[in-house]
Formats: structure tokens, C-alpha cells, sequence
């Protein structure tokens, strides 16, 4: 499996395109604009982090394999549960299949700096952001879609609407069209070679971060209920601020009939995709239950009722 600007460049851009500047950042209005810990700090924090880590697999070692390297090895379905089908070559068997950075290991901002805010995630995904401020919430769930889609060379099926409505199609892309922006208005330009790498389609995705968002990512998926929840489902908000988590798990049990989920994030400023805890539930985290008339609490949000949605051909 293969994966490779700055928030206010991202706004500037936008300034320029009165209907993008809605809503194209998934949650940067949610985030705080602290510059951050200081080194000091920001090593006691790290520090605080990783004891809280360790103490939490610790805690959770009927869940927990520390030395698991993907998703699906590092968690187990918890006591009388078990893991929902996943064909080979689904979506929902891609995102078992992530890698995982090491078993305690810490979220870090697009900048290099570390995430100064304990108890959020349980895992970081091992998926490089770049050096930009873009990979944020709504980003982070169209690069997993894409990149599955790119690794399966479903090049055809690689799209996202822009705010504006524009469609940005990455089978265009790979053979030399560039993205033009003129004030609010979008248009395809070839003035380029023909190139489907990992590297140029990790650039068309950054158009993408930059243009799109959780505005127009929620009107581009399809309402499902909560009980029909499974892999690649996303609980989405949309608006700035606005937020975005996506299902990478499920699990039943089979006598009860309960299921339960995972989910994955990224924020804002731009990081690294990590698997949340439930902080309801400590002792199940990072696996979230399936809870009917009532909304879903994440450590950084709290989503209504009817707010999952699915990708049309998932």
C-alpha cells in the first residue's frame, strides 16, 4: 500500500473564490491557533503522551497487541464480538490493512511539531501528510478513498467536487490536465504530460485539499442509518467549522446482535491520521458502540444523529 500547502495559503487562495471560502476546510475553524508548545513543552507533553499510551495498552491488553503493525493486528475485537466480513480487495479490507506507526507512538502537525493534546488517539496511521497545511479532516478521508482507489488502478473513479461544484477528476489529471483558476470558476487546462505516479497523484489530491471540504465531501456521499454502519462510512458535518471521521472497522456480536465500530481522523492544523479513542468507554477503546436515538461524542467533536454518510460505491 503506497502514500506519500499552509492553512493560511489555503486561505488566501480562497479569499479569491467568494463560493469556496465557505466551507472548503473540513475543520480549520475548529482548531485552536495557538502557535504551540514550546520545546520544553512540547517534550513533556510527548513524554505525557506516551506514558499515557503505554498505560492505556496496558490497560486494554485483551484489545491491545502492541507489536501489531497494521490496524487489524495492533486491535482485537473485544470479548464476544467479531471482526464483520471483508472481501478481499474491499475498501473495508484497505483500511484494516493500514499500517500503524509503532505502539505509542505520537500524532505530529504537518509543521513537525507533536499534538499537545493527550487522551485523543489510540494509533497513528503511517501515511505521510507533506509539509503543507491541507491534510485535515474532510482531506484525510478523501486521500484514504482515493489511495485505495489508486492502488486498485480505479483511476476512473477518483473525483471530488470541489466547493464551487467543479469536479476534479483525477483520469484527467494522470493525462496531463492541469486545474485553472479564474476568481470563483474552475477549468481544465493541458499543459502537462501525461503522468500517473504516486508522486503526481499525490499533487492532484492537494488541489483537491485545497478546493475542497467537508461542505462539498457531505453532498457528494449518501445518507445510510447508523445500524447499517460498516468501513468507509463517514461521520460528517458540514460547514467551518465543520468535521469529518471515517469508519476504518466493524465488529458483531453475533448473540446480541450489538456492533461496534473504529474510527480515524485527521485535524486541524494538517496531521497525521490517527485511530480515536472512546472516551466513554476506556476499557473498549478504541471500539465505539452503536448507540440509536442519540448523536456520536469523539474526543474533538460531537456529531448529531443523522450525519453518516457513505461513498455512492462502497
Amino acid at each position: 500500500m503506497s502514500f506519500l500547502y499552509s492553512d493560511k495559503w489555503r486561505q488566501s487562495a480562497l479569499l479569491g473564490l467568494l463560493v469556496l471560502s465557505l466551507g472548503v476546510s473540513a475543520c480549520e475553524s475548529a482548531g485552536s491557533g495557538s502557535s504551540g508548545p514550546t520545546a520544553k513543552q512540547a517534550g513533556k507533553v510527548a513524554g505525557s503522551e506516551k506514558s499515557a499510551a503505554g498505560q492505556k495498552a496496558a490497560k486494554n491488553a485483551a484489545i491491545v497487541t502492541p507489536e501489531g503493525v497494521t490496524l487489524q493486528e495492533r486491535f482485537k475485537a473485544p470479548k464476544g464480538f467479531e471482526r464483520t466480513a471483508a472481501e478481499p480487495g474491499s475498501f473495508a479490507a484497505f483500511l484494516r490493512g493500514l499500517k500503524l506507526k509503532p505502539d505509542g507512538s505520537v500524532v505530529h502537525l504537518f509543521d513537525g511539531r507533536e499534538k499537545n493534546k493527550p487522551g485523543v488517539y489510540e494509533a497513528v496511521v503511517d501515511i505521510p501528510i507533506g509539509s503543507r497545511d491541507l491534510h485535515q479532516c474532510a482531506d484525510a478521508v478523501m486521500l484514504l478513498r482515493a489511495q485505495y482507489l489508486f492502488d486498485r488502478k480505479q483511476y476512473g473513479k477518483i473525483h471530488f467536487n470541489f466547493v464551487n461544484g467543479f469536479k476534479a477528476e483525477y483520469s484527467k489529471w494522470m493525462n496531463g490536465y492541469r486545474i485553472k483558476m479564474n476568481g470563483n470558476q474552475a477549468s481544465w487546462v493541458k499543459n502537462a504530460g501525461a503522468d500517473n505516479s504516486q508522486e503526481g497523484f499525490r499533487k492532484f489530491m492537494d488541489v483537491v485539499f485545497a478546493y475542497a471540504g467537508t461542505l462539498s465531501l457531505e453532498k457528494e456521499l449518501v445518507p445510510v442509518q447508523k445500524s447499517e454502519v460498516k468501513p468507509g462510512d463517514v461521520f460528517i458535518i458540514g460547514g467551518s467549522p465543520g468535521h469529518a471521521v471515517i469508519v476504518v472497522d466493524t465488529a458483531v456480536n453475533k448473540s446480541t446482535g450489538e456492533t461496534l465500530f473504529m474510527l480515524a481522523q485527521s485535524y486541524t492544523p494538517a496531521q497525521e491520521t490517527q485511530i480515536l479513542a472512546n472516551p466513554a468507554n476506556s476499557a473498549q477503546s478504541p471500539w465505539y458502540t452503536l448507540k440509536e436515538g442519540g448523536g456520536l461524542k469523539t474526543p474533538e467533536w460531537e456529531f448529531g444523529e443523522n450525519s453518516l454518510r457513505r461513498f455512492q460505491e462502497n
